[in-house]
């Protein structure tokens, strides 16, 4: 697994095309993004050696997971026990870091403050992903249980095609002329679920929050691709420290309620 940071655009830590999110928290006008102290999101993946989850459940997960703990109100109320932790590391570059654990190192890393998301029913012999976010840490503060674990070293497949998503419902296209591993399209996808967060209005977070965050990770053709990024949808951009070029778009958040005339 790799991990993933965003290079800043229009919105800090995060690029989205269509300008700055409604309701971002950030403090545009006080705050230097590359000065201010860096935290980072961690993300855990439970992979077992003997049954891994399918890849596109995996990033799927990860998604959500990270939906869930921006809207958790842990980190929304003013005095929730992780709102500064979220606020400061919104305030800086928005990075999501993936590891992997199993056995005993999982069992450790869900004894850690967090929320631990799964997949649906596993086919095709995969098990179903698990993956636990956690709170922002500081870039050189990772509890030790979570700074163990191995970053590196497994990648994830899918035993069938995942369907065609259904177009009610919120895909992350993946740019097809990328590869990335595993790990690092767990966080991209993350990273495009929280542009689409920012992007929408209350009542459509209230509507996406009660329906448990339903949404694709699909890769799509290149043409198709071409005119999702034009469409102007919010695009994720990378900051290229691993994988990939600086700049590189890796997602585009297609989600209903953000379409409008021209979008694809």
């Amino acid at each position: 697994m790799t991990s993933a940071d965003t290079s800043p655009d229009t919105s800090p830590g995060l690029s989205s095309d269509t300008g700055s999110a409604r309701t971002s928290p950030f403090r545009h006008s006080e705050t230097d993004r590359d000065a201010a102290p860096q935290f980072v999101l961690p993300l855990v993946v439970h992979i077992e050696k003997a049954a891994p989850p399918a890849r596109t459940d995996a990033l799927e997960t990860a998604a959500r997971a990270v939906l869930v703990l921006l809207s958790d109100e842990r980190a929304t109320a003013p005095d929730g026990e992780w709102t500064e932790a979220v606020r400061s590391w919104q305030d800086a570059r928005i990075r999501k870091v993936v590891r992997r654990a199993r056995g005993a190192e999982w069992r450790r890393a869900e004894a850690l403050p967090g929320i631990t998301l799964g997949g649906p029913a596993a086919e095709g012999g995969a098990a179903a992903a698990e993956v636990r976010v956690f709170p922002p840490v500081p870039l050189d503060g990772w509890p030790k249980d979570l700074a163990k674990l191995q970053v590196s070293g497994t990648d994830l497949d899918d035993p069938e095609p995942p369907p065609v998503p259904d177009p009610a419902t919120p895909v992350l296209w993946l740019n097809p002329e990328i590869a990335m591993s595993a790990g690092k399209a767990m966080a991209q996808a993350g990273h495009g679920a929280q542009l689409a967060w920012w992007e929408l209005d209350d009542a459509a977070r209230a509507a996406w929050r009660a329906a448990g965050f339903p949404l694709s990770v699909r890769t799509p053709s290149a043409e198709h691709w071409a005119r999702l990024v034009a469409s102007g949808l919010p695009v994720v951009r990378d900051a290229g420290y691993t994988e990939i070029a600086p700049g590189s778009c890796t997602v585009v958040a297609d989600h209903p309620a953000l379409r409008g005339p021209g979008r694809a």
